[in-house]
């Protein structure tokens, strides 16, 4: 079954723009694993406009299910991951001006400098992802590195799936059997929502865990927050038994 875990970056950036502690991230992450989130996702970026390395700290010790952190390897990101330990991290090329994530690893190109980044989350007994376009050529060079996972990026999956596409799947599905015919799970995130997740799961039913942020905390602006990771739930539920 396809795991849900929640992104709560948009929840910080609330907090962030009052400069207190309303909401609170931490009792948000008990409450999202209370209403059935199968994870918690943060992805804490150098200048702290949304998460706070901070915030590591103090909801490590709350998270029950599956802590996993996005972000790019930077040093200071690297020391912050292997003090924390979380059970996953899921690498991100994240351009310094970037709003968001915005684009996958080159895994041909960076191949070497993945390996190594890799290999010390791995002896540290942390589970990797790297985060990869739609590409089915990127694959090999990516499980050449050691990773666990790879993170399909579903950006474009969602815009076009908006527009009435459906042919946009294509690309990912053939990129997840390619990967798991490489030894990697695969992951996705990004854009998707309760409009999408469900076509998105049918069509990939070997999707290990999705990770969703800004549309579930959107969404919950107008369904409330257990309604809406619920209605998540029964949409994965129901693509993973057809």
């Amino acid at each position: 079954m396809t795991k849900l875990s929640v992104n709560i970056n948009k929840i910080a950036t609330i907090r962030n723009a009052r400069g207190g502690n309303t909401p609170n991230l931490v009792e948000a992450a008990i409450k999202i694993q209370e209403f059935g989130g199968q994870g918690i996702t943060i992805h804490p970026r150098p200048d702290e406009r949304h998460i706070r390395y901070q915030d590591v700290y103090d909801l490590k010790p709350v998270v029950t299910t599956e802590f996993n952190i996005e972000g790019k390897p930077i040093d200071s990101f690297m020391e912050l991951v292997l003090a924390s330990k979380p059970e996953q991290v899921t690498l991100v090329p994240d351009a310094d001006d970037a709003i968001t994530s915005n684009s996958g690893w080159d895994t041909i190109k960076y191949q070497d400098y993945l390996t190594d980044v890799i290999k010390t989350f791995k002896e540290a007994g942390i589970r990797t992802s790297i985060f990869l376009d739609p590409n089915p050529a990127l694959v090999e060079a990516a499980a050449k590195t050691g990773a666990d996972r790879i993170e399909l990026y579903t950006e474009e999956f969602a815009t076009q799936y908006g527009l009435g596409n459906l042919d946009a799947i294509k690309p990912y599905k053939e990129t997840a059997l390619l990967a798991i015919e490489n030894g990697l799970a695969v992951n996705a995130g990004h854009d998707l929502s309760l409009d999408n997740i469900q076509y998105f799961i049918e069509q990939i039913p070997q999707i290990a865990e999705v990770s969703i942020g800004h549309a579930l905390i959107s969404e919950a602006l107008y369904m409330g927050l257990e309604n809406t990771i619920q209605s998540y739930l029964r949409k994965i539920e129901v693509a993973n038994l057809k």
